[in-house]
């Protein structure tokens, strides 16, 4: 049982940072906060990201470039251009660790007020980072799994983000359903998406790119990640963007 919880906290405070910190705010900017909340969040996102902490520059340069090329040869993650979810992933790991270490031009309006802590990145991205974190992992479950099949879930704590990652960037170009016809393949990959805070509503995020409301289309289309930021937003810890709101 504690394994699993374990796992859960893992997964879906993981995946809350990843949406709402390095997707909808380094990437999309559709809200904004102060340099303290700022930092904060690269350190609860280093704390529940973990082995697989993403830099918020890294991923909102490279979240941009998906847009502005997608499902096209640029496209740092496009299921049309790689046989297999592996490769792509692959591709998107070169290309992430390209752009962090700034070996590839890019167009300014890529790089654009995204946000950068370098010498926290570089620590936490750090090969000695990642090692703590998979011995943390490791020993976690050496004291507390009870049965055999709870070692399964090791790996998905070693690679949580990755395997965020390839739900969306290669099953929500594949299955799901689509509420507008767009020059792309991006499909809502839940009709109520339980498991992945909002992020399944990918063909209406291509759709409108900068609300920070991925759901709303449909009734049953409920994003849990934009009501956590209206709350925030009510409490003055963000401030949401009027053009990114819902109307």
């Amino acid at each position: 049982m504690v394994i699993l919880i374990f796992i859960l906290i893992l997964w879906y405070m993981g995946l809350f940072f990843q949406t709402f910190f390095l997707h909808r705010y380094a990437a999309h900017q559709t809200f904004t906060m102060s340099k303290l909340t700022e930092k904060m969040c690269f350190v609860l996102t280093w704390v529940f990201q973990g082995s697989n902490y993403l830099s918020a520059y890294g991923y909102g340069v490279m979240h941009r470039m998906h847009h502005a090329y997608v499902d096209t040869e640029k496209d740092p993650h496009s299921p049309k251009y790689d046989s297999n979810l592996f490769s792509m992933m692959w591709r998107t790991k070169s290309i992430y660790q390209d752009i962090n270490n700034k070996r590839i031009a890019l167009d300014a309006k890529f790089t654009k007020n995204a946000p950068q802590w370098k010498r926290f990145d570089k620590f936490a991205s750090s090969n000695g980072s990642r090692i703590a974190w998979g011995l943390f992992y490791t020993a976690f479950f050496y004291f507390f799994a009870t049965a055999w099949w709870q070692w399964l879930f090791l790996p998905v704590a070693f690679f949580m983000a990755p395997i965020h990652g390839v739900i969306i960037n290669w099953f929500g170009h594949i299955v799901g359903y689509t509420n507008f016809k767009m020059n792309n393949t991006s499909k809502n990959l839940f009709p109520v998406d339980f498991l992945m805070m909002g992020e399944s509503y990918h063909n209406n995020h291509h759709k409108y790119a900068n609300r920070a409301n991925f759901g709303g289309v449909r009734w049953h289309e409920i994003d849990p990640t934009y009501y956590i930021m209206l709350l925030l937003h009510k409490l003055r810890i963000i401030k949401l963007k009027p053009s990114a709101v819902s109307k």
